[in-house]
């Protein structure tokens, strides 16, 4: 009598033990991959360039064809009543130099998908790479995730094609999930912005396309030390990977001692937001160029008009936010017993869901600044900025922020090697030591790394950045 066949297995491992490695592997290879080497990036992007019209002008917000300034209130939205509006912000954060102010906004409920396909080739996992057009970027075409679309574009709202390779995202039989999590945008600018960041992987055939290419992890580090050649979406996709596997290293604090004060900053800040009308944000004046402040501080809110030939819609006008100045975000790190640490500040922004986001240990546009006494100006900044003069910058890198919603938005992404003098093991309030693998472990959760310590993060997940 043949025995009855067992019943398959129902439990499964809890993580995929052996991903950390292929993505070690992945970028541990430099140079070439199996399809492209990465000297031809840059021929391949403008190929792609002269492929296609692009074209971005400068025009007044009041001559934006589809956007109006409401009634009543001035906010600026969308006759579609979709994509984003610009409105006004009131913020209160009760401490620090500028304890309460107001501001334009940019308000975008909807969540959007910014997501990389990977597949194996030659044993080595390759990732599916963009050359995206996007009005605000410096450069107008820079490498994206595969797919990179708000709600409102992969809905076809705007009435225009397709999404190219969004069923791997959509459609679960396609691809299998490697990481997967909600995280913030630009606090400053966005007001509680979140986009999905997710990495799944296919074994089948990917139908080529020439706006495409696979790239290693390691090829794109290479490109992340130049300037403005991967933009903010890849970096913050790259960030999310998984690359070490828990309890692999030793730090100055355990895991849930960090925790544990990051929890307590986020209870001891009482922050007041809100919403206001865009008629109501003091200190603002529209004019010719925009809007923006008399002092010419922080950012303006631009128009342009956009023809783009690569993009589901060839042609569309739009407002931008315009920072004032090339901001810098940069970590200080030291190695404790050959262990390397970073000096993270548990920064508040305005536009956050959960009030307090780590970041890297300053953020700041130095113009912004310049009017204020030293021990007002962000801690730790005169030490990014004479780090050159030390000999002590380890990765310096220029980077453009998301090219959809901002205009010539850059921030220069350091790494500087500190000591006790410059950063003492004790840090004092709102700053914190970690490690690299604690911030990866945190970054498969949603709203704990702000976008620019995810940059960072992403430099050192390719090899770009090397501590």
């Amino acid at each position: 009598m043949t025995p009855p066949s067992a019943a398959p297995a129902l439990l499964r491992p809890r993580v995929a033990q052996d991903l950390p490695d292929r993505l070690a592997r992945s970028a541990a290879v430099t140079g070439r991959g199996s399809h492209l080497r990465t000297d031809e990036v840059a021929d391949w992007l403008a190929g792609r360039a002269r492929a296609h019209h692009f074209r971005v002008e400068r025009v007044p917000l009041d001559h934006l064809d589809g956007w109006s300034f409401r009634p009543g209130t001035g906010d600026l939205r969308h006759r579609s009543g979709k994509f984003f509006s610009v409105v006004g912000l009131s913020a209160d954060v009760g401490e620090g130099p500028i304890p309460s102010w107001s501001q334009p906004i940019i308000h975008q409920p909807e969540v959007g998908i910014l997501g990389i396909l990977a597949k194996e080739f030659d044993g080595v996992l390759h990732f599916l790479m963009q050359a995206k057009m996007e009005p605000g970027n410096c450069n107008l075409l820079q490498i994206s995730p595969t797919v990179q679309a708000t709600r409102s574009n992969y809905q076809r709202v705007h009435q225009g094609s397709g999404v190219t390779y969004l069923e791997y995202f959509t459609d679960r039989d396609r691809a299998r999930v490697l990481s997967d999590s909600l995280q913030s945008e630009h606090g400053s600018w966005f007001y509680r912005k979140a986009n999905r960041n997710i990495l799944v992987e296919t074994d089948g055939e990917v139908p080529d396309h020439p706006d495409f290419c696979w790239l290693t992890l390691g090829q794109i580090g290479e490109l992340l030390r130049q300037d403005d050649i991967v933009n903010m979406d890849a970096r913050t996709v790259i960030s999310c990977f998984p690359m070490t596997g828990p309890g692999e290293a030793r730090a100055l604090r355990s895991d849930t001692e960090l925790l544990s004060w990051f929890t307590a900053e986020r209870s001891r800040h009482d922050v007041s937001v809100r919403l206001i009308p865009l008629s109501e944000v003091d200190g603002w004046e529209h004019d010719a160029q925009g809007l923006g402040r008399p002092d010419g501080r922080y950012f303006r809110v631009a128009g342009v008009a956009v023809e783009a030939g690569s993009r589901e819609v060839t042609g569309w006008s739009q407002p931008l936010f315009e920072p004032c100045g090339t901001g810098i975000a940069a970590f200080l790190y030291r190695v404790v017993e050959g262990v390397p640490h970073l000096l993270v500040h548990a920064k508040v922004e305005a536009g956050f869901l959960d009030t307090v986001e780590l970041a890297p240990t300053v953020q700041a546009t130095p113009e912004n600044w310049q009017h204020m006494a030293a021990q007002e100006r962000p801690p730790f900044l005169d030490t990014v900025l004479s780090a050159r003069d030390r000999g002590a910058v380890r990765y310096e890198a220029v980077q453009s922020e998301e090219g959809g919603r901002f205009l010539n938005a850059r921030i220069r992404y350091m790494f500087v090697e500190a000591d006790e003098q410059t950063a003492a093991l004790d840090p004092g309030p709102g700053y914190q030591w970690a490690t690299p693998e604690q911030l990866n472990s945190l970054s498969a959760h949603g709203h704990y790394l702000n976008v620019q310590a995810r940059t960072l993060l992403a430099c050192i997940n390719t090899g770009a950045a090397r501590l």
